[in-house]
C-alpha cells in the first residue's frame, strides 16, 4: 500500500512538472509573441523612409497634420520647387484680380535670355497669363516665371521682395530666396517642411490643379515655333491621384519633388530634397505616398460650408448673417483608431460691425476627444455684411423704441 502510494506521489509530481513546464514555455512563447508584436509596432512607429534622399516630408494638406519627417527642418537648395512660392503668388494676384487670365504678357529681354529649363521665350513675345502659368507648372520655364513676375510685380527683384514677405506671413523661419527660378544662387534655401506649408498655401487655389496636372499640352500650337509641353513630374501619369505639383534639379540641389495626391477625400503632400537621380526620386516619392494612404484615414467631423451659428451685425443691412467653415473640420488617424468622446466648441465674436466681408473670421470650432484638443478651424461669415442704410437704421432704432414703449 505505501509503495503504491509512493508511486501515486511521484506520478502528480510528474505531471505537475510536466503542467508547470507547459505553462513555463507557454508563457516564454506567449512573451516572445509580444515582443515581437511590440517590435513589429515599435518599427511601424519609427519606420524610416527615402533613406536614399536627404530629406523627406508627408503632410496631410487640410488638416495640416504631419505624418513623417526626416531631417525636414535641413535648410537645402530647393531648384524649380521655388516655382511655387512663385505660382503661389501669381494665383494671389489672380484672385485680387489685379492680373486675369486673358491679360497678354510681353517677354523681357532679361526674361528671354533665363537659361536652364524653359519654354523659349522671345524677347518681345506676348503669350497670355494662363499659358504663362502652363510654361511655368508643367515645364519648369525659368523664362515664363520671370515674365510673370516682372508682369505681377514691375520687376523680378520686387516680386522676390514679394516671396520673402510671403515667407514670413507664413511663419517660415528657414527660407530665403533670391530669385523665382531656382537656379544656383548664394543664400537661396528652404527646408522640406517649409516648401509643404508653401504648398498647402497654394494648393487652397485649387484651379491651379488644372495646370499641375497635365502631363502635356501645346504653346504655340498651330506655328511654326510650336512647343510641345510634357510634365516634369512623371507621376501625375504613373501614380494614380497624382495632381501636381513641383520637380526640381540642380548639381548642388540634386533630384527633387513635391508630389500632392488625393484619395478618399484625404489630399496628402510629400516633399523629397536630395535624391541621386530620376528614377530615385519618383520611385522615393511614390512610397512616401504609399505609407500616407496605406497608413493613415481621413475622418471629417465639420464639413466645410456647412452652417454652425450666427453672429449678430452691427450697423448692418441684415441683423444677422450665418457662420461656416471655410475648410473641413478633420483629422488623420493611423488605420484601425477609432474615435471616442468627441465634443465639440464653438467660439464666436459677441457681434460684427458692417460693413464685413465674406469669409471674414470671426471665430474658431474645436473639437476634443476625451478632454485632449484634436483640431481647431476658423469660422468665417457665410456671406458678405453690407451696412444698412440710413432710413433702414432710423427704422430699426424706432421699432426698438416703440417696443420698450409699449
Amino acid at each position: 500500500m505505501e509503495k503504491i502510494h509512493l508511486y501515486l506521489i511521484g506520478r502528480c509530481l510528474s505531471l505537475r512538472r510536466k503542467v508547470l513546464n507547459k505553462s513555463f514555455f507557454l508563457g516564454i512563447g506567449m512573451l516572445l509573441m509580444f515582443i515581437h508584436v511590440d517590435h513589429l509596432l515599435a518599427k511601424e512607429e519609427t519606420e524610416e523612409l527615402a533613406n536614399e534622399a536627404t530629406s523627406a516630408f508627408i503632410m496631410e494638406a487640410d488638416t495640416g497634420q504631419i505624418l513623417y519627417n526626416k531631417n525636414a527642418e535641413e535648410k537645402l537648395p530647393p531648384a524649380s520647387m521655388t516655382k511655387i512660392m512663385t505660382l503661389l503668388l501669381i494665383m494671389e494676384s489672380l484672385e485680387e484680380g489685379s492680373i486675369e487670365l486673358d491679360d497678354k504678357v510681353t517677354t523681357s529681354k532679361r526674361a528671354a535670355s533665363m537659361g536652364g529649363s524653359q519654354i523659349f521665350l522671345e524677347e518681345g513675345e506676348e503669350m497670355t497669363v494662363d499659358e504663362m502659368l502652363k510654361g511655368i507648372a508643367v515645364a519648369s520655364g525659368n523664362d515664363a516665371s520671370v515674365a510673370m513676375a516682372e508682369y505681377v510685380a514691375g520687376t523680378e527683384e520686387k516680386f522676390i521682395d514679394k516671396m520673402n514677405e510671403k515667407a514670413k506671413e507664413l511663419g517660415l523661419e528657414n527660407t530665403t530666396f533670391q530669385n523665382t527660378t531656382g537656379l544656383p544662387s548664394d543664400d537661396h534655401y528652404t527646408t522640406a517642411q517649409d516648401l509643404a506649408v508653401i504648398s498647402q498655401a497654394l494648393l487652397r487655389y485649387e484651379n491651379v490643379l488644372e495646370y499641375t496636372s497635365l502631363y502635356e499640352d501645346y504653346l504655340r500650337e498651330g506655328k511654326e515655333n510650336e512647343f510641345w509641353l510634357v510634365n516634369t513630374n512623371p507621376l501625375v501619369r504613373h501614380y494614380n491621384g497624382v495632381d501636381g505639383l513641383k520637380t526640381g534639379f540642380t548639381k548642388e540641389a540634386k533630384y527633387n519633388l513635391t508630389a500632392t495626391a488625393e484619395k478618399d477625400g484625404m489630399r496628402i503632400i510629400t516633399v523629397l530634397m536630395g535624391a541621386e537621380s530620376p528614377k530615385e526620386r519618383n520611385r522615393l516619392s511614390a512610397e512616401l505616398l504609399d505609407f500616407a494612404f496605406q497608413n493613415h484615414d481621413y475622418h471629417v467631423l465639420a464639413e466645410k460650408g456647412e452652417d454652425i451659428t450666427e453672429v449678430t451685425v452691427e450697423k448692418g443691412k441684415q441683423s444677422v448673417v450665418p457662420i461656416t467653415l471655410r475648410q473641413n473640420a478633420a483629422v488623420v488617424l493611423r488605420k484601425g483608431r477609432q474615435l471616442n468622446d468627441i465634443k465639440r466648441k464653438v467660439i464666436v465674436s459677441d457681434s460684427v460691425t458692417a460693413p464685413a466681408k465674406q469669409h471674414d473670421e470671426v471665430g474658431t470650432l474645436q473639437f476634443y476627444e476625451n478632454g485632449e484638443l484634436l483640431t481647431e478651424k476658423s469660422l468665417v461669415l457665410k456671406d458678405e455684411a453690407p451696412s444698412a442704410s440710413w432710413a433702414v437704421l432710423f427704422k430699426r432704432t424706432l421699432s426698438t423704441m416703440t417696443g420698450k414703449l409699449s
